[in-house]
Parts: structure tokens; C-alpha cells; sequence
């Protein structure tokens, strides 16, 4: 009879704390699969996140669209599509390389994928509120 104060012998003489704790290796366990659309979406609401702030974009009525991204895993690695409004006047050339390294740390840090590549494609640039929106002499 067991009265539950000493090793199980039916079980291997491990208390059930002790099995719990025991894991089949890597490979028999499998792995963690993230669908591209899955990926995508947390791509795009990173942009989403950096657009605001890196690239300031003021509210009103010229607000930007919502930022899109596709992406595609393979081995473990993604390569991301976005497309987003900037401002305009900015230097447009550092803001993308901005957006394109926080959203490829932002991604990784959540899916645990190398980002190899974030293709960037600016829809339209959205004009500052207080520019002189007059033709130039």
C-alpha cells in the first residue's frame, strides 16, 4: 500500500513533482510554428508604433493610413514587406532606416525569427501642418 509519504515504485519511484520536471528532448518535442499572417500582423502594428514616433506624424485630417505588411518565413528566418505614409518635409532616407531596424527588433523580439530582410515602400508623403502649401518664386 502507498501512503504517499515515500517514492512511488509503480511510477518509477519518482514523486509526480519530479516527473513533471522531466522533458522528452528537443526533438521529440517539436516546435513553435508562426504562420506568415501571424508575423505580418505583429509587423505591421510595429510599424504602426515606430510610424508614430519616429516619424511624427501629426493628427488631422491628412491622417495616414494604417501602415500594411506581408511577410515569409523560412528556417527559421522572415523577410518583411511594409508600406507606410511619411512626412513630408523629413529626411526620408534615415526615418525608413529607423522604422526598418525597430520593426525588424520589435519582430524578433516577439517571434523569436531572424529578421534577414525589411523591404520598405513609402505610399505617399503626408505635408506638416504649418507648411507653406504656396508656390515657390
Amino acid at each position: 500500500m502507498n501512503t504517499g509519504t515515500g517514492p512511488d515504485v509503480a511510477t518509477g519511484g519518482d514523486p509526480p513533482a519530479v516527473r513533471a520536471l522531466r522533458l522528452p528532448p528537443p526533438a521529440e518535442r517539436g516546435a513553435t510554428v508562426i504562420p506568415d499572417k501571424v508575423v505580418a500582423r505583429i509587423a505591421a502594428r510595429a510599424a504602426h508604433t515606430v510610424q508614430s514616433r519616429r516619424a511624427a506624424l501629426p493628427p488631422g485630417r491628412d491622417r495616414p493610413a494604417a501602415p500594411s505588411a506581408s511577410a515569409a518565413t523560412h528556417m527559421g528566418s522572415v523577410r518583411l514587406h511594409l508600406a507606410l505614409d511619411l512626412p513630408y518635409p523629413a529626411d526620408i532616407p534615415l526615418v525608413c532606416e529607423r522604422i526598418r531596424h525597430d520593426v525588424a527588433e520589435r519582430v524578433t523580439r516577439l517571434t523569436g525569427l531572424r529578421v534577414g530582410e525589411v523591404t520598405l515602400v513609402v505610399r505617399r508623403l503626408v505635408p506638416l501642418s504649418g507648411v507653406n502649401r504656396g508656390r515657390v518664386r
